[in-house]
């Protein structure tokens, strides 16, 4: 049944008293028109409860501006939503694009700082961002007294006499509900096995992100890979406000499993009773990278996880966690962002 308005509805109740589904919730396809983002498409998701979002299928099936109940859940950069036509691959190019948003993907055969591979010189990230979306379909249906929306599409990394690589991605939510669900197949459609990094770079942002929010992590295991370790790890979960000339701070969590196969991670923010969990299954993605930056005008915690550890492709070959896909190979993903609307729902993640 659909949880809104202080109580619960069947299908039948509900509809007695709306002309259309659409007036409380719902998904529907729009496109950008003005500036570097023309031509972007958006799926504008409305769950009833407060919580809202776009998915971008121009770019990636990214997950662009979320909000709950009119509080900004993610951090925006400067950039917009730049359209995938001006991908800039050298470097840090991809900087020049990042909009910030719920999620930008990276992948699919690189993933983290830009190295050398065997030769191969690799971009920061990848270019899964920058892939815009065939076969896209944005709705909704009844399944029962629950309604489901959902947007999904798919990309592909491919060039000749190299990878080719597809991204499977659905991107839902139930009606009255405060939580969205991740559901991606990447497949190898080639003949020779390739390298297979992905990272969900999730970004979160003021007001949820303010001096004295706070990440909580199951890992025990924690690893900084910036220049000094030291200052990363200590009191790495607390969080601070804007800092003139801030260095940024990367630690590499091994997130552990509940009795589900499920670990979580969230930013809280206790003044304002809000947070948000994102919730991975280390069997699928076993790091999780927390970006720090307290820098002003990027002010961004970076909640990411990750089937690699973040310093480019050639360190991951280099420790033997390079992940692989065989001719043929699939490797689902399953992931769970959701809000946290209450003192009481943050505190009981400890319990």
């Amino acid at each position: 049944m659909v949880q809104l308005f202080g109580r619960q509805w069947t299908r039948a109740e509900l509809l007695e008293r709306v002309g259309d589904v659409s007036q409380v919730g719902g998904a529907r396809l729009v496109s950008f028109a003005d500036g570097p983002e023309t031509g972007v498409l958006a799926a504008d998701v409305r769950t009833g409860s407060g919580f809202s979002f776009a998915v971008l299928p121009g770019r990636g099936m990214d997950i662009g501006f979320a909000e709950y109940r009119g509080m900004p859940l993610s951090w925006r950069s400067a950039t917009g939503e730049v359209a995938a036509a001006f991908y800039e691959p050298q470097g840090v190019g991809w900087l020049r694009g990042f909009s910030g948003g719920l999620m930008a993907t990276c992948g699919f055969t690189t993933a983290g700082w830009p190295s050398t591979d065997e030769g191969e010189p690799l971009p920061l990230h990848g270019r899964a961002s920058y892939l815009p979306a065939r076969n896209v379909y944005v709705d909704g249906q009844w399944d029962g007294d629950d309604y489901v929306m959902w947007a999904q599409g798919r990309t592909r990394e491919a060039m000749v006499h190299g990878a080719n690589v597809r991204l499977t991605r659905r991107i839902w939510a139930r009606l009255g509900e405060s939580r969205l669900f991740i559901d991606d197949v990447v497949e190898n459609l080639g003949y020779a096995r390739v390298p297979h990094m992905i990272a969900y770079h999730i970004n979160l942002g003021f007001p949820l992100l303010d001096d004295g929010a706070e990440l909580l992590s199951s890992a025990q295991e924690i690893e900084p890979i910036t220049d000094d370790p030291d200052a990363a790890m200590a009191d790495h979960a607390h969080y601070g406000p804007p800092q003139r000339d801030w260095k940024e701070a990367v630690l590499v969590h091994r997130p552990l499993a509940d009795s589900d196969g499920w670990a979580r991670t969230s930013l809280v923010n206790r003044r304002l009773g809000l947070g948000v969990y994102i919730k991975q299954r280390p069997d699928q993605l076993p790091f999780l990278w927390q970006w720090k930056q307290l820098g002003q005008g990027s002010y961004v915690a970076g909640v990411e996880p990750a089937n690699c550890f973040g310093r480019g492709r050639a360190y991951d070959r280099q420790r033997g966690t390079l992940r692989f896909l065989e001719p043929g190979e699939q490797q689902a993903y399953a992931l769970e962002i959701g809000v946290l609307d209450s003192p009481q729902a943050i505190a009981d993640l400890r319990s």
